[in-house]
């Protein structure tokens, strides 16, 4: 019979740490023995209180690490309660945690810290009841305490942690608490203990030049006599072999520097992270008494004032994005796999820099070294800076845990105000390499880091100033603002000057948090518009400005182009990387091809030919021809795509061109259908009636406007158009006619429209034919001119309900919606999506990407499907824009926000001119892609054609 037994948990986690103590017992390395758990989907249970708020006062268990607030426990407080949010001071919380575990009497001899990732944020530790240490003050920072003294071997041990969510140290609140951010409680990154030989390396900061030449700042505790060092290092992803290098020892010296040269080692650089394993072993003649590994990459950064930031001898311009450490679920505890997330989305936006405002996780360090990112690592201090005690011991323990990782190439020393001149010091004590100290927003000691310059930002700043320029913060993201809209126009400026190092876009996420405080549908909760900043959602939910940035940012650029009749395969392309040849990159080519009538049908594009694309050697900064044999069924395709990979695989940007012109897709993608019956036109006072066997349109012959559109199968409710928009028009006069092809109204306006002429063909297609901007837009009847001085919106709209609506299907750049200023990120193409009311910022439980409403690019043609059956689009004309309906505000924006600009009045619009979203700041503080327009119309202009199919048949 089979007997089974049961362990307490806690001698189940004694048996697990005996076998790990068993496993590496002789071993030299030093042992790394959670508490807790190594992330927030793995935790371990502790005991805990917490003394205020949710589930208060009362024992109970929390998973660690976490954020207590996530875990049901306390209050959630956002960083500017004292301001917008106008709410009393947030309740002073605090946390009591304990946590039992076995050392066996074998570990006795060896020296035993405890570390903590990361605790919100006095801490205070104690084993056995007495104090580890000092309180911990600084919610950011890795710490630890050397507990060998108060250990009992061979026993349990009792820890006990005591955190206080708000400080003694007002210095501290102040430069973490009231900020513009959530604030957390809690240990919220892993507990571990460190377990080390008697004589051990403790600490190892290092810098690694990219010519193999090697230095490094040395710890040792208990150094034993006649020591020396074994240095070596293995290439990670390589199997290229280096010698090993013996290094003498100094005896009476317990912190040393030592030198070595390694030869033929491969750089890191973002481009090319390259990393190398470094091994240094503690030994005597006959003893290793200690083994230590990290990480590293030889790359060699230089910090030239009034030139630049060079690395590996190569100037170098960040593209760079600011990131908040946090996930809905967990606050800010995360995880490797969420590391790994972000970095490689930041890496497909074609972005080489990341900077956050305070240290962020290890794990996402590591991400940064083994795929490429430059990294600006922060001090915290928002607006506020700490004390000077306080201060320099966080500087020291950031440093001394990042010291190592070649992404790391900045230090910042707070942010917008948040730092302390008296302690800048001392990130070059614990620092080899000498990086650069900024101070995020100041223009300081040489690096300029002006945060949302204006578009002219000028006075011996930008365009005539003297220092390195790269603002860490700019195109502030709130909602659907910045980001995207408008960076074109600012990058291009910037790099126009030798003096610009780059920028860092505000922010990568909206930072919404899971409430587990609250009931009901809404349970996520970004603070209205302070913590909706981001190009990605909560869960990293693309937004539209996700693929601008990945087209302005592409490190090759294509030259304006566009495919005629005379196409011979050639572009020209600009090579922007900082290291890389083109010629390591692979481009393919796609030409593809849709049926005839496609709207019509659930049919696909096709691929008809495709190739790869021969690149010669391009450097960085050049220019230079590419070019494919253009096959011979070339021009029976619709469309051109050309998809670009890196040298590792990753796709940089696929670009896409159409192959005809609009009236060519209009003939083709329009069904017609033969007709016995001739279309009539009547007309009685000022009602006008074109009739056909399947459709009858209703026009009011003062307005010119449609009034009712009946088909075979009962109404459409497309009327209350043409209503033009940005001018003013009226009709002067109106006639009809009829031809063999179908019935004619022609109608005559003052204004800014010259005239529309309406035909309804036999079959029921319904064509408009309108001329604006002619005969210097005649103002007769009108109080001033018949335009706006300053030109927004520009075009003609219609009213369509929106109820009902399930989804379209269109030909034209897609599939995000645009602006103005953010056209770029859209390719040309066939698209569908379904009907969605997504809020970007806001819809968190339902952020469906992309939004359906709102202004879509160079629409050849659009099928509206709706309950009551689907209505289509057809424009004559390649730069059209296509608006459906008016994408809802947000509910809970503060004051002062812009979630968009005004739309035009109806519902359906197609338009020739559409507004710029603002990026934080008003407009006329952006570049010229951003402003509005003007007209200028001479006598004798042909005018501006607009023309129309509309297809309203019971098909």
């Amino acid at each position: 019979m089979r007997h089974s037994t049961t362990y307490p948990r806690k001698l189940l986690a004694f048996f697990a740490l005996a076998f790990l103590i068993s496993l590496n017992f002789h071993s030299q390395e030093t042992q790394k023995i959670y508490l807790s758990g190594k992330d927030f989907k793995n935790p371990v249970k502790w005991d805990f209180m917490c003394t205020d708020g949710n589930n208060s006062k009362t024992w109970s268990t929390i998973n660690v690490p976490s954020n207590w607030e996530l875990q049901g426990f306390g209050t959630y407080t956002y960083g500017r309660w004292y301001k917008e949010l106008n709410e009393k001071e947030p309740s002073k919380e605090e946390g009591f945690y304990k946590y039992k575990f076995n050392i066996p009497n074998s570990y006795k001899g060896k020296n035993i810290t405890i570390v903590f990732g990361g605790a919100m944020t006095d801490t205070d530790v104690k084993i056995n009841g007495k104090s580890a240490g000092e309180t911990h003050q600084g919610g950011f920072y890795e710490f630890k305490f050397d507990i060998t003294a108060l250990i009992n071997y061979g026993a349990e041990n009792l820890l006990e942690v005591h955190v206080s969510k708000h400080s003694s140290n007002n210095t501290v609140n102040n430069a973490e608490r009231k900020t513009d951010w959530w604030l957390f409680g809690g240990i919220y990154r892993p507990v571990w203990l460190e377990v080390s030989p008697k004589s051990y390396i403790e600490h190892v900061a290092v810098d690694a030049k990219m010519d193999g030449s090697f230095t490094a700042k040395l710890d040792f505790v208990n150094l034993p006599k006649n020591a020396s060092l074994d240095a070596s290092i293995a290439a990670i992803g390589n199997s290229k072999t280096y010698p090993t290098v013996n290094i003498p020892l100094n005896q009476n010296e317990n912190s040393q520097t030592i030198h070595a040269k390694w030869n033929d080692v491969q750089t890191w650089a973002p481009e090319s992270p390259n990393l190398y394993t470094l091994t240094l072993t503690l030994k005597t003649k006959n003893e290793v008494h200690h083994t230590y590994k990290t990480k590293i990459g030889f790359r060699t950064l230089a910090f030239l004032k009034k030139d630049g930031i060079y690395v590996n001898g190569k100037k170098i311009i960040m593209k760079g994005i600011n990131r908040h450490t946090i996930w809905p679920e967990s606050g800010r505890s995360t995880d490797k796999a969420i590391s790994i997330l972000d970095v490689n989305l930041l890496k497909d936006m074609n972005m080489n820099a990341v900077r956050g405002h305070y240290p962020p996780d290890t794990h996402f360090l590591e991400v940064c070294d083994s795929l490429g990112l430059f990294v600006l690592n922060e001090l915290a201090g928002w607006q506020n800076g700490y004390d000077t005690k306080t201060g320099a011991k966080l500087i020291k323990e950031t440093v001394q845990r990042d010291v190592n990782h070649p992404s790391v190439i900045i230090w910042d020393h707070g942010n917008e105000g948040g730092w302390n001149y008296d302690i800048d010091h001392v990130f070059h004590q614990y620092d080899p390499q000498k990086r650069i100290v900024i101070h995020p927003w100041a223009d300081f000691n040489g690096w300029d880091s002006h945060h949302y310059p204006t578009y002219l930002t000028g006075m011996h700043r930008f365009n005539n100033g003297e220092n390195v320029f790269f603002p860490t913060e700019f195109m502030h993201g709130t909602y659907d603002n910045g980001i995207g809209a408008g960076l074109e126009d600012f990058w291009t400026r910037y790099k126009q000057s030798p003096l610009f190092a780059g920028g860092f876009m505000w922010a990568m996420l909206d930072e919404a948090v899971l409430r587990t405080d609250w009931s009901g549908e809404q349970k996520y909760d970004s603070k209205g518009s302070l913590a909706a900043d981001g190009v990605l959602g909560p869960h990293r939910e693309k937004e539209g400005s996700f693929y601008t940035v990945k087209e302005v940012w592409a490190p090759i650029q294509f030259q304006p182009k566009m495919i005629t009749t005379t196409f011979d395969g050639s572009f020209l392309i600009t090579n922007d990387y900082i290291y890389t040849n083109l010629n390591e990159c692979k481009l393919e080519y796609r030409v593809l091809k849709t049926a005839n009538n496609i709207l019509y049908t659930h049919n696909k594009a096709e691929v008809i030919d495709s190739n790869t694309i021969q690149i010669e050697s391009i450097e960085p900064s050049e220019t230079r021809k590419i070019h494919f044999e253009v096959p011979a069924i070339f021009f029976d395709g619709d469309w051109l795509e050309i998809t670009a990979h890196d040298k590792h695989g990753r796709e940089i940007y696929t670009w896409s061109w159409p192959i005809h012109r609009a009236p060519y897709f209009a003939n083709k993608f329009m069904a017609k259908e033969a007709s016995t019956k001739t279309a009539t036109v009547s007309k009685s006072q000022d009602k006008i009636l074109l009739s056909s066997e399947k459709l009858r349109v209703h026009l009011n012959a003062t307005t010119g406007e449609i009034t009712s559109i009946e088909n075979n199968q009962g109404n459409v409710p497309f009327i209350n158009g043409p209503k033009p928009v940005g001018m003013k028009a009226k009709v002067e006069n109106v006639s009809i006619e009829q031809n063999k092809e179908g019935a004619v109204c022609f109608f005559n306006y003052f204004g800014g429209i010259h005239s529309i002429k309406w035909t309804l063909f036999n079959d029921g297609r319904l064509k408009m034919e309108m001329i604006l901007l002619k005969d210097a837009g005649r103002n007769e009847g009108f109080d001033g001119s018949a335009f706006e001085d300053k030109i927004s919106k520009l075009g003609i709209t219609f009213d369509y309900p929106e109820a009902g609506v399930q989804g379209v299907k269109w030909i034209g750049n897609g599939p995000y919606h645009v602006w103005k200023n953010r056209i770029k990120g859209t390719t040309f193409g066939l698209w569908e999506k379904d009907y969605n009311n997504t809020i970007t910022g806001e819809s968190f439980e339902n952020l469906v990407y992309p939004e359906f409403k709102g202004y879509h690019a160079n629409v050849i043609g659009a099928n509206l499907k709706t309950e009551k059956g689907a209505i289509k689009f057809f424009s004559e004309n390649d730069k059209l824009f296509l608006r459906l309906f008016t994408p809802d505000l947000p509910k809970n924006a503060f004051s002062g926000t812009f979630p968009q600009p005004e739309f035009p009045e109806g519902n359906i619009s197609f338009m020739y001119e559409i507004p710029a979203m603002r990026a934080f700041k008003p407009l006329e503080h952006q570049g010229p892609e951003s402003q509005p327009t003007n007209i200028r119309i001479k006598s004798g202009d042909d005018g501006i054609p607009m023309t129309l199919w509309f297809d309203f048949r019971d098909n």
